[in-house]
């Protein structure tokens, strides 16, 4: 059933099932929190979608796909269905729309759906299937499941994408998000992230998608991340009218925790961090992704978790700045990308071409790689080098070049950081001495 809904900037619009559950939970105040979840097999991924619906949270469930179906390898994922092989995820092509309607029926409704999560750069096979099957939410971009994911040229991602919103934008109420805020999981500094996530906003808006969420990953400073989600909220008020859209923060993505204290507190903090910004949705990480893939189990420890830590913030006032300069450094790309064409994929294609957009740490062969990004004193995320990009940089300092050390160092900076808390702490296990105050 469809519900109406008012964004912020534009018209009432029809809402499917996913972004309705999005919207009621906003009115009701409560932040939507999901797992990254995906089984090959059926009853045990029913089994999953019922504990999470069941969980102690307000939460939406996912369907995350296998990698043979990520990279439109169906026969693959149908023979490993034929002979028992397991997968690391539901591979929706190869079980076909009569089998997912059936994996979802009775679920959906009372405030839950599923989203379709996958990784790929042409994703239009996935898409055909999750709509087949009745379903109406997925996620990607033609930049941002491209160069993470991918050796496929950005021209022909943003060619597959561009006909895969238009599938989408077919078929009333359907839902897309962005995974533009999180490229490549960390490392790269927040004006960045924001300016994809909004360009990826707008070329769905250009493709006819009428509602649309924008992501972004938390990353290693707090008052930088409450920047860069305001200015994100900013900049999606000022480019995509007239539709309706929520923000997705994604939990640390990076080297997690190997201590349960310095796990639960990281997740509590990008809980408060969503709490505090207003985030409407947010997707978790468990204390177990050190060690092994997470349970069912342990996916809804976590949901329940990141619920409780938010619902204690909720209400609360952020400690708002602009010491970071994250809203100006992602207007600046938002605006140069804009500049080079009025078509959003053909802007972004010469963007990466001429470096006016450069991922730091990202070897796909159309990313200029000529950024690099530092952790610096405070713990946030600065420009070493910025190439051709319309930012600044701030280089480290006594680093001409950052060495492989460096690099090795901030991968880990997270991780040690949340441990040492915890540790310190004797590693309680309910992981508040790791939640900074």
């Amino acid at each position: 059933m469809n519900a109406l809904t008012t964004t912020t900037t534009g018209p009432t619009a029809p809402l499917g099932p996913f972004a309705a559950a999005i919207a009621a939970a906003g009115r009701a105040g409560e932040l939507v929190v999901q797992p990254r979840m995906g089984f090959a097999d059926v009853p045990r991924m029913r089994q999953g979608l019922h504990a999470v619906k069941a969980a102690r949270a307000r939460t939406v469930g996912t369907l995350t796909i296998d990698s043979y179906t990520r990279v439109g390898d169906d026969e693959s994922a149908r023979r490993a269905l034929t002979e028992g092989t397991d997968l690391n995820g539901y591979p929706i092509v190869a079980h076909g729309p009569a089998t997912t309607r059936d994996l979802t029926a009775g679920l959906m409704g009372d405030g839950f759906a599923v989203q379709v999560r996958h990784g790929s750069a042409n994703p239009i096979g996935i898409v055909r299937a999750l709509l087949d099957a009745g379903l109406d939410a997925t996620e990607g971009g033609p930049i941002s499941y491209c160069l993470p994911y991918s050796r496929t040229p950005i021209r022909h991602s943003v060619e597959a994408w561009a006909r895969t919103c238009e599938l989408l934008a077919s078929r009333p109420g359907t839902h897309l998000e962005s995974f533009g805020g999180c490229m490549l999981g960390q490392l790269c500094p927040p004006g960045l992230l924001v300016a994809l996530s909004i360009l990826e906003g707008i070329f769905f808006k250009q493709y006819g998608l009428r509602s649309i969420s924008l992501s972004y990953a938390q990353q290693t400073h707090h008052v930088q991340d409450v920047e860069a989600l305001l200015a994100l909220r900013t900049l999606a008020g000022e480019h995509l009218g007239g539709l309706d859209w929520h923000v997705v923060l994604y939990t640390y993505m990076g080297v997690f925790p190997r201590t349960t204290g310095g796990a639960l507190g990281l997740l509590r903090d990008s809980a408060r961090l969503a709490a505090l910004t207003g985030t409407e949705r947010m997707i978790v990480k468990t204390p177990a992704e050190a060690h092994r893939i997470p349970t069912i189990e342990d996916n809804v420890h976590a949901l329940e978790e990141a619920a409780a830590a938010a619902a204690a913030y909720r209400g609360r006032p952020p400690v708002v700045s602009d010491e970071f300069g994250v809203l100006n450094e992602a207007r600046a790309l938002v605006e140069a990308v804009l500049e080079i064409h009025p078509d959003t994929g053909r802007a972004l294609t010469e963007a990466f071409r001429r470096g006016v957009l450069d991922v730091p740490y990202c070897l796909h062969a159309d990313n200029a790689q000529r950024s690099r990004s530092y952790i610096d004193a405070r713990g946030s995320l600065q420009w070493h080098t910025t190439g051709s990009m319309p930012v600044p940089a701030l280089p480290a300092p006594g680093r001409a070049k950052l060495r492989a050390d460096d690099l090795l160092g901030m991968l880990s900076y997270t991780q040690e950081s949340f441990d040492r808390a915890a540790l310190a702490d004797g590693d309680r296990r309910d992981g508040t001495a790791a939640l900074p105050a």
